[in-house]
């Protein structure tokens, strides 16, 4: 019996060794067709060189017939470092962390939540979490900001430009100079006019017209435009204007004296003037350029049918499509099928606005 078992054996096990030799040989075949697709040199890490160990090394001389990747002394040079490497003690989870600890969520929760509602800076972060109890550096605060996309930005500022208007607005007004070409015998002359916008009604006031703006003439139409408030019962705590040498120290002084306070814009800033720089784009485009003025007493005419016009006729867009001054409340609706609108004509017929027929 046994001398008829163990030839079957050994023809098994010789066809299981033919079976994986001629895997083997295939293997080597496509391995050598695919490394000549990849470059001279292949970089490996550290990983995939132990990774080569690991299952190499059990082979001992026979991986030269294997190996392909690298040369057999380089693969043997791998093996004697690993073996060289004095062993590696374990380190515990806080000893792998170099540095300082995290700091709480729960502080980095406040820091990112001051940052967003007051837009404060590091500094002044620090300062609130030290009235909260809590000792943190100034380099912390900018750490958990820079992690959560709240690091520094130029235009990011607590107090924009537009908040402070809005603070302001009801007693904020701002004011520049215009200009308008007279026409005589000896050519163009120009003749500067000052106009003043509330900004929050977009109320007006326009001065009359000089061909020399003298440090006189200016202050003159300062003391008209204090008057103006005072008769009409309006408020100017803040007068806003630009860096023109036209506004002397007495102007600012007469507006002073009243307890205004005096916001001067810095130079080439014209948007921060945006409210009467419009105003004036608006007179020009929509009045002035309709005319031709010879004298200083036609324009001041049209100057002051425009501002009437501006302030109780012309609607914007600021104020519901409805004049500066005007009624409190909703307009009354007028029955167009019993009322006729009449159309009512400045300026020779430049200057329309419609109103319901008495």
């Amino acid at each position: 019996m046994a001398a008829i078992i163990h030839p079957l054996l050994a023809l098994l096990a010789s066809l299981t060794r033919q079976e994986l030799a001629q895997q083997v040989t295939y293997l080597k075949a496509e391995n050598a067709i695919l490394r000549s697709k990849l470059p001279d040199r292949i970089t490996l890490s550290n990983q995939e060189r132990r990774r080569l160990i690991r299952h190499g090394r059990k082979l001992g001389p026979r991986i030269k017939e294997l190996i392909s990747i690298v040369s057999y002394s380089t693969f043997r040079r791998w093996i004697r470092t690993m073996e060289d490497r004095p062993a590696k003690r374990s380190k515990s989870k806080t000893e792998i962390r170099p540095g300082r600890p995290r700091i709480d969520q729960s502080i980095s929760d406040t820091i990112i939540r001051i940052r967003k509602e007051t837009g404060w800076g590091y500094t002044k972060i620090v300062q609130a979490m030290r009235r909260l109890g809590h000792r943190i550096s100034r380099q912390t605060v900018k750490n958990v900001l820079v992690e959560a996309g709240l690091g520094p930005d130029p235009s990011d500022h607590p107090d924009t430009w537009s908040d402070f208007l809005k603070r302001h607005a009801a007693t904020m007004w701002q004011c520049d100079f215009a200009s308008k070409r007279k026409w005589t015998i000896r050519g163009m002359v120009d003749l500067y006019f000052l106009v003043f916008i509330h900004v929050e009604t977009r109320r007006i006031w326009i001065s009359p017209c000089t061909a020399n703006p003298t440090a006189e003439w200016t202050t003159q139409q300062a003391r008209n435009f204090d008057m103006h408030l005072q008769d009409e019962g309006l408020s100017c705590e803040i007068l806003q204007h630009d860096q023109d040498s036209k506004y002397v120290d007495a102007f600012d002084e007469v507006f002073r004296s009243t307890g205004c306070r005096i916001k001067k814009t810095p130079a080439r800033s014209p948007n921060l003037q945006a409210f009467v720089e419009r105003v004036i784009q608006t007179l020009k485009h929509e009045v002035l350029n309709a005319f031709c003025v010879v004298s200083e007493k036609h324009l001041d005419h049209i100057l002051r049918i425009s501002q009437e016009w501006y302030n109780r006729r012309r609607g914007h867009t600021g104020r519901d499509h409805l004049p500066p001054v005007c009624d409190e409340g909703e307009p009354t609706v007028v029955n167009l099928s019993q009322h006729k609108a009449v159309c009512q004509t400045e300026l020779g017929g430049h200057l329309k606005s419609y109103r319901a027929a008495a």
